[in-house]
C-alpha cells in the first residue's frame, strides 16, 4: 500500500539548491526509498524521521513517513505524522485519508469521519475513503450510512472483495438492530413471531416454529403470505398433504402471493412431476421472472442437491423453461444479483391504485414501479404495498428503505421493521454470496462464514465450513477455535475438546480457545480439571468476561467452594440469558443462610424469564470468540 501513496520525494526536491544540508537530504530519501522498495519500513521510518528534523516544512515527508509507521504498526506515531501534514498542507489527499484510516484503526471513529469525508471528495475514484468510511459508520452503529458507502466502494471497483464482506455484516447488524427494537417494541405481534418462526425452521426447531405459525395465522393483522411460509415449514416436515392445502389455500384467499405457485411447484417435484413442477415455473416466470431468482432458496428449502440437479436438467431439456433452468443455475452458483439500489426516486407518476392492480396479478415489479416514487412522500397505504412488491420482486434495497420509513409511522412500525429486517438479512446473504465468489475456496472465505454461522447458532454449517478452511490451512489455529465452538454449541463436547486441544498444543495461553476448553469441561462435569482453563480466559477481552466468571463460578460451586462461587457467580450475572445463574445463586445464598440475597436472586431470576418470553425475535449475537467486524 505504502508504494502506491508515497510521494516522490527526489523528483520533489529535486533541482532546489540548499546546500550541504539539501545534499544529505537527498541521500537520506535515496536510502528511505530504498528500504521501503525492499518492505524494510522500519528502516524507512528511521531515515524519514532524520529526513524531517532537516526540511520541517515539507508536509510530503511527513505524509511519507507516516506512512511508514502505518506500514509498521506504529499507528499512533502515523496519527502523529499526518496530522502535522495535515498541519502544513490541508489539502493534501493522503494525509487526510490515512488519518482517517488509523483513526478507525485506534478507535477514534468520530475523528476518522470527516477527514474520511474530505478524501472523498478529493478523489472520487479510489475505493480506500468509502470503504474506511464504511467501516467507521458500521463502528458507529449508523449502519445506513455505512451501507451507503460500502455500496459506493463496490460501484468503484467491484472486485473488492473487503467491501463485500463488510456490507455483508454492515446488513447482519441492521438485522440485529432491528430485532433488538421490534422486541423492545412489540415482542408479541404477529410479525415479531412470523420472524422468529423463520429462525425456528433455520434451527431446525420445527415444531416450535409450527406453534408459532399458528399463532400468527390466528392473528388479524399479519404478515403477507403467511399460509405459504407454513407450508414450506410442512415441506420439511415431509407433511406434503398438509403443505398442499396451504399452497392451494393461499392461491384461493390471496391470488397475489406468487409463492403459493412456487410452493406448489415444490410440491410436484416431490411426488416425482416434473412436469407439473415445470409448468407452475412457467406462470411464475410469465408474472415475475425475478421472483423465481430471488426465491429459489425457498423452492430448494431441504431438497437433496440430487434431486435438484436432475430437477434442473429436466428443465433445461424442455423447450420454453431452458430460461429458468439457466436462471436456477445461475442462482445455484452464487451469482444471484444484488437486490436493486436505486434510491426510490423514479420518473413514472406514482399511482396507487395501478399499483393494488399489478399486485393482485402477481405482477410485484410493476407494482412497484408504479410506487416508486412514494418512498419518501408516500401515504401509510402506499409505502406499505412499496415494501411488499418490492420485497417479492427480489428489490430488497428498496424494501429496506420503505420498511425503514415504514416503521417511522408507530402504527405501522412492526411492519415496517418486519420488512426491513427480512430484506436486510437477504442483502446480508447475497453480499456474502459475492464475496465467496471473489475468494473461492480460500480458507479466509470459509473461515469468515463460518464465524458468521456460528453466531446465527446455524452450527452444521458452521463446523462445514471450519472443516474446509482446517482442509486448505491444517494449522490455523483460528479454524480450530471456531469449530471447537461450533462443536460446543452443537453439544459435541467430545469433538470440541479434541479440537480445542489440538489448537491450544499450537497455541497454549490463546484466551478463548482456554474458555472454549474450561466450558467444554464442565459440560462433562469435569469441573476441577475446568479450573485451571478458565483462570486463564480471566484475560480475555470485556465482552468475554462475564461469560467467563460465570462458568469458574459454576466449576467452584461444583467443587464446594460456595465463597469464590459466589463472586464469580455475581461477575457473571451480565451473561445470564435464561436466568439460572440468578438460580444457581440464589441456592448458594440459601446455603450460606442469607435468606434476603436468595429471594432477591430468586426475583431477579423470574424477571429474567418473563423477559425471555416477550423476547419473540432472534437477534444475531455478538461473538464470544470472533470480531466480524474484523476486516477481512
Amino acid at each position: 500500500m505504502s508504494l502506491r501513496f508515497t510521494f516522490a520525494l527526489l523528483l520533489l526536491l529535486a533541482g532546489n539548491s540548499f546546500g550541504q544540508q539539501e545534499s544529505s537530504l537527498q541521500s537520506i530519501l535515496a536510502d528511505a526509498q530504498k528500504a521501503q522498495s525492499a518492505n524494510d519500513y522500519i528502516t524507512a521510518t528511521t531515515d524519514y524521521k532524520a529526513a524531517v528534523k532537516i526540511r520541517q516544512d515539507v508536509p510530503e515527508l511527513w505524509a511519507n513517513l507516516g506512512l511508514m509507521q502505518h506500514e509498521s504498526g506504529d499507528y499512533e506515531g502515523a496519527i502523529q505524522s499526518f496530522r502535522e501534514a495535515n498541519r502544513i498542507r490541508p489539502s493534501l489527499y493522503v494525509p487526510n485519508l490515512f488519518l482517517g484510516i488509523d483513526y478507525v484503526r485506534t478507535g477514534k471513529q468520530k475523528e476518522a469521519v470527516p477527514l474520511l469525508l474530505k478524501a472523498e471528495r478529493m478523489n472520487d475514484i479510489d475505493p480506500l475513503p468509502s470503504l474506511t468510511l464504511g467501516r467507521a459508520y458500521s463502528s458507529l452503529g449508523e449502519y445506513r450510512l455505512a451501507a451507503e458507502e460500502l455500496q459506493r466502494t463496490i460501484h468503484r471497483d467491484p472486485k473488492q472483495s473487503s467491501a463485500w464482506f463488510a456490507l455483508g455484516i454492515v446488513y447482519l447488524h441492521q438485522v440485529e438492530d432491528e430485532a433488538r427494537t421490534m422486541t423492545a417494541r412489540s415482542p408479541d405481534s404477529p410479525y415479531a413471531k412470523a420472524l422468529y418462526a423463520e429462525a425456528l425452521v433455520k434451527q431446525d426447531r420445527y415444531k416450535e416454529a409450527e406453534d408459532l405459525y399458528h399463532q400468527v395465522l390466528a392473528a388479524k393483522d399479519q404478515p403477507d403470505c403467511m399460509l405459504s411460509e407454513q407450508g414450506f415449514l410442512e415441506i420439511l416436515q415431509n407433511k406434503l398433504e398438509d403443505a398442499a392445502r396451504d399452497f392451494q389455500a393461499e392461491r384461493s384467499a390471496h391470488p397475489e402471493c406468487t409463492i403459493a405457485l412456487l410452493g406448489q411447484s415444490r410440491i410436484a417435484v416431490e411426488r416425482g412431476s416434473p412436469d407439473e413442477a415445470m409448468r407452475l415455473l412457467q406462470q411464475v416466470w410469465s408474472r415475475n421472472a425475478e421472483f423465481i431468482t430471488s426465491h429459489s432458496d425457498a423452492l430448494f428449502a431441504g431438497m437433496k442437491q440430487h434431486d435438484r440437479n436432475s430437477f434442473e436438467e429436466f428443465l433445461s431439456q424442455q423447450s420454453g423453461a431452458e430460461e429458468i433452468a439457466t436462471a436456477l443455475k445461475h442462482t445455484a452458483q452464487g451469482n444471484q444479483p444484488m437486490g436493486n439500489s436505486n434510491d426510490g426516486s423514479s420518473s413514472a407518476p406514482l399511482s396507487l391504485s395501478d399499483a393494488e392492480r399489478a399486485f393482485q396479478e402477481g405482477n410485484d415489479a410493476k407494482c412497484v414501479e408504479h410506487l416508486r416514487a412514494g418512498l419518501k412522500s408516500g401515504s401509510s397505504q402506499t409505502l406499505r404495498l412499496l415494501a411488499v412488491c418490492s420485497y417479492f420482486s427480489g428489490n430488497y434495497k428498496l424494501t429496506s428503505d420503505t420498511g425503514a420509513e415504514l416503521a417511522k409511522i408507530p402504527v405501522l412500525s412492526s411492519a415496517g421493521l418486519y420488512w426491513s429486517l427480512k430484506a436486510n438479512e437477504k442483502l446480508a446473504q447475497d453480499s456474502l454470496a459475492q464475496f465467496e465468489q471473489l475468494e473461492p475456496n480460500s480458507a479466509r472465505s470459509h473461515l469468515l462464514m463460518g464465524d458468521i454461522y456460528r453466531q446465527r447458532q446455524l452450527f452444521a454449517d458452521a463446523e462445514n465450513e471450519y472443516q474446509k478452511a482446517l482442509e486448505i490451512a491444517p494449522g490455523d489455529t483460528g479454524a480450530m477455535m471456531g469449530l471447537a465452538s461450533a462443536y460446543l454449541g452443537d453439544a459435541k463436547i467430545d469433538q470440541a475438546i479434541a479440537i480445542a486441544e489440538r489448537s491450544l498444543a499450537q497455541t497454549p495461553d490463546d484466551l478463548e480457545t482456554n474458555t472454549i476448553m474450561g466450558e467444554a469441561l464442565i459440560a462433562q462435569h469435569r469441573f476441577a480439571a475446568s479450573e485451571p482453563y478458565l483462570l486463564k480466559g480471566l484475560h480475555s477481552k470485556p465482552q468475554m468476561l462475564p461469560h467467563v466468571h460465570a462458568l469458574l463460578g459454576k466449576a467452584y460451586a461444583a467443587d464446594g467452594k460456595g465463597t469464590d462461587a459466589i463472586r464469580e457467580l455475581t461477575l457473571g450475572l451480565a451473561s445470564d440469558e435464561d436466568g439460572g445463574l440468578h438460580y444457581q445463586l440464589a441456592r448458594l445464598y440459601s446455603k450460606a443462610g442469607d435468606q434476603p440475597a436468595a429471594e432477591l436472586a430468586i426475583a431477579q431470576m423470574k424477571a429474567i424469564q418473563q423477559k425471555r418470553r416477550q423476547a419473540s425475535v432472534i437477534a444475531v449475537e455478538d461473538s464470544h470468540s470472533s470480531n466480524l467486524d474484523d476486516a477481512p
